[in-house]
């Protein structure tokens, strides 16, 4: 039914990343004979076999989770992210912010940390009732259970609502929860619901819609991208999470150790409450996710989706039972489905849309020269960064160090630089680690706090001395086994051809030009391959590429939600480690 939109580019370090194009590429020195050192030799003493041996680091991650010292947890937690950085399959390559443009008579939208955007306070002051948006192309997902992807938090967000939620300020605040108690242990919490809770259909909404939903989300039979998220319950690992509803407004969960995050994790639309009867009426074992797939479901946020258009547009109309709804005072949201940025620009600058989650690279830099009111740039918590498939083809014959070094190769090989101040254009830093700067350690600290010394490698390495970074990615392809001729690329005996998988959008294409133009510089052949929204994300979760494009927005503010992703188990594994 969906449409790949495929774009094969295989002509090298011909395109211009923007007007203007990428600095030129210096020439290669000649190569030197030298003793050609071992694979196993250049790998970091964390390395683990990312295939094989990744039971390891699923250890770890389940210690992290039960460990009740959290200056030990933090400990562990820099632990995992070494094991999770020596195999080089995840390749940062800068920490977030984020930009959109809202016209100057919207007020009251918001945004957290983690990138969702929150409409239902939204004001007019152009007299309209209806709030015109463009977050992204058609959604993967409308089930919060199912849902792994930022625009479909944000269509979450804003048409459910879990315990709790974010203000404006970023903090947690009750949402359909009154509030809570918890034990002596930290383990049993009881929850207080608001009474006369109701869905969108008018129907009441009580606290085994809570127990169902929490059931449904964790059970293996859901296959939820996020059920581990639940992980941290007592009875996870025998598929029975200890959830109950107490009565209709009262209900009781245990944990298998105290959590510090608790309330963001009832604030995350993987938590958020599904209508049994409808969720049941409308779907089947093998597609769980088919009762949202048109307009007209059950939801309980502040809007309910009453229009959708696939691959056009939606619409989202004013939820009068929600609990706050008297205090939503736009009676609709209209989505603009597209990840055209030039065409997303044109709609809100010819006033068709009213807020624009993106903007095309080539116009940042005008929009920041001439400081027009309407752009903004907000803080946010997470890495940009590109991943290998550890099972991909190109490891054949190799073996797990070989892999790792190719793939470090790689990594050292990318001008970051260049990627943050042409493509990026709004201040990011060059990323060095997956964690990203200033996030929290759980434990009252920062986990990690300057770019250069708390990371695992320069990222200006390139830039600050090219001969002598590009000898090192020849010297780690060497190990490798790959050979290379007086030029300084590499022989036609040994070549290197790859694919990266990106999605439409001028700066993720933009993104991929750069690290063309990069590897191109050994040898490397880069192809690249654009598809459409939803079907880029199936296929880098079903491991069906080389190298592809990646980036994760935190889900709370602790390290764990951004190393337990990386679990065998976890269906936002796109590196398909230990599979």
């Amino acid at each position: 039914m969906k449409k790949i939109i495929s774009l094969l580019l295989v002509v090298l370090m011909c395109f211009a990343v923007f007007a203007g194009g990428k600095k030129d590429t210096k020439s290669a020195a000649p190569v030197a004979d030298e003793a050609v050192p071992s694979a196993e030799s250049l790998i970091s003493k964390d390395f683990i076999d990312p295939v094989k041996d990744w039971a390891k680091y699923d250890a770890m991650v389940k210690q992290i989770k039960t460990e009740t010292d959290y200056a030990k947890r933090t400990q562990l937690m820099h632990e995992a992210e070494d094991v999770l950085m020596a195999n080089w399959c995840v390749i940062p390559l800068y920490y977030y912010n984020d930009i959109f443009m809202q016209k100057s008579y919207v007020s009251g939208t918001y945004a957290n940390l983690f990138q969702t955007k929150f409409f239902m306070y939204a004001k007019m002051a152009n007299g309209s009732k209806t709030l015109r948006i463009n977050l992204a192309s058609e959604p993967d997902y409308l089930d919060p259970a199912l849902n792994s992807s930022v625009d479909g938090a944000c269509l979450a967000a804003n048409s459910f609502s879990g315990l709790y939620t974010y203000d404006a300020n970023g903090k947690t605040v009750p949402a359909c929860a009154e509030g809570y108690k918890v034990s002596a242990d930290g383990l049993t919490y009881t929850v207080t619901l608001k009474k006369n809770l109701k869905w969108s259909d008018g129907s009441a909404l009580t606290a085994a819609d809570f127990e169902y939903s929490w059931k449904r989300a964790a059970s293996s039979e859901t296959a939820a991208d996020y059920g581990y998220m639940f992980s941290g319950f007592a009875g996870y690992d025998d598929d029975a999470i200890q959830v109950k509803a107490v009565n209709d407004t009262t209900l009781e969960f245990v944990l298998a150790a105290p959590c510090a995050y608790i309330e963001d994790l009832m604030a995350f639309p993987t938590f958020y409450p599904v209508c049994k009867k409808y969720v049941e009426a409308h779907s089947t074992a093998d597609q769980p996710g088919a009762w949202c797939t048109d307009a007209g479901f059950i939801s309980n946020g502040a809007f309910v989706c009453t229009e959708w258009k696939h691959d056009v547009s939606m619409k989202y109309t004013k939820n009068p039972y929600w609990y706050d709804a008297a205090n939503v005072t736009v009676e609709s949201l209209e989505f603009m489905l597209s990840a055209d940025d030039t065409a997303i620009y044109a709609a809100y600058n010819a006033g068709n849309i009213d807020y624009a989650d993106s903007v095309p690279t080539d116009e940042i830099q005008t929009l920041l020269d001439t400081k027009n009111p309407e752009f903004y740039t907000i803080d946010a918590l997470g890495t940009y960064y590109a991943a290998f498939n550890c099972k991909s083809k190109i490891f054949n014959g190799k073996t797990p160090a070989q892999a790792a070094c190719m793939r470090e190769a790689f990594s050292i090989l990318i001008d970051r630089d260049y990627i943050c101040a042409n493509v990026g254009q709004t201040g990011q830093i060059a990323a060095n680690a997956f964690l990203p700067l200033g996030m929290a350690d759980g434990n009252g600290g920062i986990f990690k706090k300057d770019a250069i010394t708390e990371g695992y490698y320069d990222p200006y390495a390139i830039n600050n001395d090219y001969e002598a970074t590009v000898a090192k990615a020849r010297t780690l392809l060497k190990a490798a086994g790959y050979k290379f001729g007086a030029d300084g690329k590499l022989d036609a005996s040994t070549p290197i051809v790859l694919e990266y998988l990106t999605n439409e959008s001028s700066g993720h294409i933009a993104v991929a030009e750069s690290i063309q133009q990069d590897l191109a510089a050994v040898g490397i052949v880069l192809t690249i391959q654009v598809q459409d929204w939803n079907v880029f994300l199936e296929e880098r979760k079903n491991g069906n590429f080389d190298f592809a494009r990646e980036g994760w927005i935190a889900d709370f503010n602790d390290p764990i939600n951004m190393l337990e992703m990386w679990t065998t188990d976890s269906g936002n594994n796109d590196c398909q480690f230990g599979r």
